[in-house]
Formats: C-alpha cells, structure tokens, sequence
C-alpha cells in the first residue's frame, strides 16, 4: 500500500483524525483532572466519580447501542448505493432506506428514551443517591447531570451517522470542543464563585459537564445537510431496534453491574479498616488520578475500534473474509506493540507521575500496578470492537459479564482482606481473560 493510498484510505485516515482528537481531548482532561483535585480535593473526586456509573448507565439506556445500530446500517446502506430502484445489492433491496432515514430514525428513539431518562433522575434523584449510590451528597450533581442526557443522545446519534459514512471530523471536533467547554466552563464557574461567596461547589462540575454536551450538539447539527429520507422510517426504526434492544439490554446490564462494582468500593475499604471520608479519598484517588493516567494512551485503540465496528460490518457486507482476517491481525499486533511500551513506561516512571502531576505518592503506586493491565485492556478493546461488528454482540455481552463477575468477586472477598490493592489484581484477571476470550473465539470462528 503506497503513500498515496494509506492517505485516501478511510480506516486510515479516520483513526489518525480521532486519534489527535482523542490525544488533545484525553490532554485536556488530564490537566483538568490535576485542577480538580486541588480545588475539591481527594474526597470531593470520589464524590464526583460516584455520579459517573449513573451517568454511564444513562448513555448506554439512551444512545450507546443505537449509535452503534446508526454506524452499521448507514455503513451498509452507503455501501451497497442504494440510491436508484434497479441496485441489485441484497442489502438495498431488504431494506429501500438511506443513510438518512436511519439517523432520523435512531433520533426518534433515542429522544423519547433520554426524556424518560432524564424525568426520572430528575425526580428521584435523591432516592438513587441514597439508596443506589449510598452517599446522599451526590442528589444535587444527579439532577444537573439528568439534563445533559438529551443532549447526548443527538450528539451520539450524529457520531454514528458520520461514522458509518467514514467521515470523523465532525465526531473528533465535536469531540474536542465539549472537553475544552467544559473545562473553561468550570473554571470561570469557580473563579466567579469564589470572588462572590468563597467557597467552591462541586455542582460546578455538573454544570461544566451540561455545558460541554450542549455545545458539541450545536456544532454536530450545523455539520448536518439536507438531504432526504428516502425509504421508509418505520422499517429504518425496527431495523435500528432490532440491533439495538439486545446490545442496549446487553450494555445497561453490565453497566449496572459495574455501577454495582464502583458503589460497592468504598463501602468494601470501610471494611477493611477505613473511614468513610478515607475511603472517598482513596476511590477518588483511584478513579479521578490514577486510571485516568493509565487509560490515558488507550485513545488511539478507542479510535481504532469505533472505525473497525463499520469497516468490518462493511467488509462482512462484502463477503471479504481476507480483509476480515488482515484487520484482526493488525490490530491484535499493534495493541500488543502498544500495551507492552505502556507497561515498560508505567513501571518505570508510575511512581513519579503520581507524586509530580497529582502530589499523591498513593497514585504513583496505583499507576505502577494498573501498568500490567495495559496490553489486556488494549487488546480487549480491539477485539470487542471486532466482535461486534461482525454482530456478536451477545459473545462480548458474555465476556464483559465474566469479567465484571471476576471483578465483582474481588471487591467483595478480596478487599476487605487486602484493600484496594485487590481490586486492582481483579481487573489484571478480570481483563487477561476478557482478552483471551476474545481472541479464542476469533480465532475459532
């Protein structure tokens, strides 16, 4: 493949695009993290990332399987030009919809499903807090974090639409500009208050969050031309609900298990001997410094797998099983390549990272150990992309659910006997057996 090709190639070229994306937002956020952690401290982070398995299990209720539903069927009707009646494309004769139809269809549903949503948070709000999160202090943040579920719902719509059509500007700019929104957003919140009333509320945060969403579904929208629906949109919508139910069923389900998990932490390192103040501090240490430093280089898998999901689904389309075959064993190479350097980088400079960016030698030592976690978690990431473009969504469904047994099994034994180190030799198993999963059943197939 010359340069020539590489260049016009649209797995290529969208990865690298998404990628820059994802290494300026994954940036931002990463000094904005350091930010919050000197403004709110350890405590007010675990508090904060409390809020993120609702806010997670919302998005996957809402608009994460229908984005995926989009990406397929708009790369498959882009494919097979279903553009006048005599195509002799299975595909177009199955179905006589356009890549249009489907986004206003997945829209229709995805609206009516984020509204429910966002009615329910709203109001019960103080009762999930309670009773779900077992922390009372986060009712307010899950009140402002319900209105950012509309606004989600369009953006990831509109990324799946632009996916299936291999054209990522708009998902990677959109991308870029609801972190750097967000991020101004809470800083001139808390400059303001703390010039009038002296004192910094973490609902800021939420509000930086309502913010960047609402700004990053403007800018999808103007991108969007007319053009129009050809085909018929009830047909589009049990299409793109036929894909979506079992992938929603199968997302929401282990969503909830892994809100399971996050909640259940805290209350584990109580046991092992820990306040309740010092058992946010360390979640929040955990989830707001020390993972985010060491998911930090999975953007590049991430771009990755959002354009293998309709490069595969397109290929399988064409019956071409070689290319199949090629991607799987590229990507599998380079998010090995990928995961072994961060490994090597983590243990050798994990303890440092900790210390100097955060002041926090508790998430140096963090750093150091999820290091081993990173060829699993990359090589997963991969795969399961793989998986589910070739419709296995019930195969990942599965794997995630053994991983999160695995890791729910730690939090619940391990912990109270060894401490937060036990959840993170959870997610070392939990993700080399996700991996080798994956890739036993690749390779079976």
């Amino acid at each position: 493949m010359n340069l020539k090709s590489l260049r016009n190639h649209p797995l290529i070229t969208g990865t690298l695009l998404l990628t820059l994306s994802g290494l300026l937002s994954r940036l931002i956020g990463f000094f904005y993290r350091i930010f919050l952690s000197q403004r709110i401290g350890a405590e007010g982070m675990g508090i904060y990332q409390l809020t993120f398995p609702i806010h997670i299990l919302t998005i996957s209720l809402t608009s994460s399987a229908i984005q995926t539903a989009i990406s397929r069927f708009v790369a498959q009707a882009a494919s097979s030009n279903c553009n006048g009646a005599g195509s002799a494309s299975p595909f177009c004769r199955k179905s006589f919809v356009n890549e249009k139809c489907y986004l206003t269809a997945g829209l229709m549903l995805s609206l009516f499903l984020s509204f429910c949503c966002t009615i329910f948070l709203y109001r019960f709000s103080d009762w999930v807090a309670v009773y779900f999160l077992e922390e009372p202090r986060c009712a307010p943040l899950l009140q402002i974090l319900a209105l950012t579920i509309p606004f989600a719902s369009i953006h990831s719509c509109i990324n799946g639409y632009f996916y299936g059509l291999k054209k990522t500007f708009v998902p990677a700019s959109s991308q870029l500009i609801e972190q750097i929104v967000r991020v101004v957003s809470v800083w001139l919140f808390f400059e303001i208050s703390m010039e009038k009333y002296h004192v910094i509320s973490l609902n800021l945060v939420i509000w930086g969050m309502v913010m960047g969403e609402i700004s990053a579904t403007l800018f999808s929208i103007s991108f969007l031309r007319l053009k129009k629906n050809r085909g018929s949109r009830l047909l589009a919508m049990k299409q793109i609900f036929g894909m979506s139910l079992p992938l929603s069923a199968n997302r929401v389900l282990v969503n909830l298990l892994q809100s399971m998990e996050a909640v259940m932490i805290p209350g584990q390192l109580r046991q092992y001997g820990y306040s309740s103040s010092e058992s946010l501090s360390v979640y929040g240490i955990l989830t707001g410094m020390a993972l985010p430093m060491a998911l930090f280089p999975s953007v590049l898998t991430n771009s990755v797998s959002v354009m293998l999901l309709p490069a595969i689904a397109e290929a399988q389309e064409k019956k071409e099983h070689n290319y199949i075959l090629t991607l799987i064993k590229r990507t599998c190479l380079y998010s090995l390549l990928l995961g072994f350097g961060c490994t090597m980088l983590f243990l050798l400079l994990g303890r440092w990272m900790g210390v100097f960016l955060f002041g926090n030698e508790l998430a140096g030592t963090f750093i150091v150990i999820l290091g081993w976690i990173c060829p699993f978690l990359y090589l997963s990431t991969t795969l399961h992309s793989i998986l589910n473009g070739l419709g296995k969504t019930t195969t990942t469904f599965f794997l995630n659910v053994i991983g999160l047994g695995i890791r729910i099994g730690f939090v619940l034994f391990i912990i109270p006997a060894a401490g937060i180190k036990g959840y993170l030799w959870g997610l070392l198993v939990s993700q080399a057996i996700m991996a080798a999963g994956a890739l036993f059943l690749l390779i079976k197939k």
